[in-house]
């Protein structure tokens, strides 16, 4: 998983810059840059930015420092896989399977309101309570059926822990589910662990590693909704390596297949795509492309069609990233004040997805230390703070 000495050596590398060349820039001793980027010491909150303004990283490397201090909490890194070998390794009645499959698609529907750490509790106790059931085996395919389960589980707990920022776990769930999905022999399954390899890569700055990883779950999931999320995070990796051209013709193929489905009934599930979500594609890799207007524009929609009735947020997830999208733009016209506002309130909802939301969090942070230092910092402090 990418860290802090790891993302500062890349960028300076791609920079073309030696630590004496970086140290001039930043304003920082070289000695200091060698124990950053080898990770014998960590930089404080100022150090970081200025290192960020001097490898022009509009705020990835703020980001991953961010995510450092989070990732430092898990304490117990494996435990969703622990659970998972122990279901996997017996069969269950058919009764129990069909239970587990509502309770998992239940789950799944939760997973854009529920708090991660609360949903990630009542997985986990799921996967607990099923391993209690087992009983003699059955046949084959109830074998296939329960993995089937402990797949869609997996998939869920892997994207619960990595937004709550705990980075080696939700790794390692993710590359359980790829391989319970390998045993069942489920495509879809195994596209969405592809898939979830590329969204963890694009928060960590890896983006060539993201193009790798869509290729591969296209490869195996191209008939199904998850091709149109694997086409929209090869477009957000193309936008941050500065590719227009590309970025279009991917927005454009991932709006062709959520076009070419028909709407699921349910569209709160998590694993499946609903035709709204194009706006957000397109916000994000539009902010990241400089083209303010049309990232404020699906801005705009992305918070129109998340909002209730009552004026409750349906999609919080996708409405903060709205707000900071917003965000950046205000900071890039200098209105500080507005830009902070709306950092500020995208931080402040209950379900939250850490490393996207301080992904785009940092460039706001990055954007606002350009025209406000002063709300920059304050902005820092309110990031840092999420992980309390």
């Amino acid at each position: 998983m990418a860290t802090f000495p790891e993302t500062l050596r890349r960028l300076r590398s791609e920079r073309g810059l030696s630590q004496s060349g970086l140290a001039q820039r930043s304003g920082w001793s070289r000695q200091y840059i060698g124990f950053w980027e080898t990770g014998k010491h960590a930089p404080s909150g100022q150090q970081v930015q200025d290192l960020d303004k001097a490898l022009r990283a509009k705020g990835e490397l703020i980001g991953v420092a961010h995510l450092d201090n989070i990732d430092a909490q898990d304490m117990r890194p494996l435990e969703t896989v622990e659970l998972l070998d122990r279901l996997r390794s017996r069969d269950t009645s058919t009764q129990t399977l069909d239970q587990l499959e509502a309770t998992v698609f239940e789950l799944c529907c939760r997973y854009k309101n529920t708090p991660a750490p609360t949903l990630r509790a009542e997985t986990q106790q799921v996967i607990t309570e099923a391993s209690g059931l087992l009983q003699r085996p059955i046949g084959l395919r109830e074998h296939r059926e329960l993995l089937v389960s402990a797949g869609w589980l997996a998939l869920l707990s892997g994207c619960l822990e990595y937004d709550m920022g705990l980075r080696r776990g939700a790794e390692a769930t993710r590359r359980a589910a790829r391989d319970l999905a390998k045993e069942a022999g489920h495509r879809e399954i195994e596209a969405w662990s592809f898939e979830m390899s590329a969204w963890f890569n694009l928060t960590q700055g890896r983006y060539r590693d993201v193009l790798t990883e869509t290729k591969a779950g296209l490869g195996v999931g191209r008939n199904y909704y998850v091709s149109a999320q694997l086409l929209s995070q090869e477009a957000k990796a193309l936008a941050r390596l500065g590719n227009a051209q590309q970025v279009r013709t991917a927005l454009d193929a991932s709006r062709q297949v959520v076009e070419s489905m028909s709407i699921p009934d349910r569209t709160d599930h998590h694993f499946v795509v609903d035709p709204a979500k194009h706006n957000f594609y397109a916000m994000d890799t539009y902010r990241l492309a400089g083209a303010d207007t049309l990232a404020s524009s699906h801005a705009y929609e992305v918070l129109r069609q998340g909002t209730g009735r009552s004026g409750e947020d349906l999609s919080p997830m996708r409405m903060a990233e709205a707000r900071l999208t917003l965000g950046v733009v205000a900071a890039h016209q200098g209105e500080a004040q507005e830009a902070h506002a709306l950092g500020v309130q995208a931080l402040e909802g209950a379900r939250k997805s850490l490393p996207s939301l301080v992904m785009v969090a940092a460039e706001l942070e990055s954007a606002l230390d350009e025209c406000s230092p002063a709300l920059a910092e304050d902005y820092t402090a309110r990031i840092e703070s999420l992980r309390e």
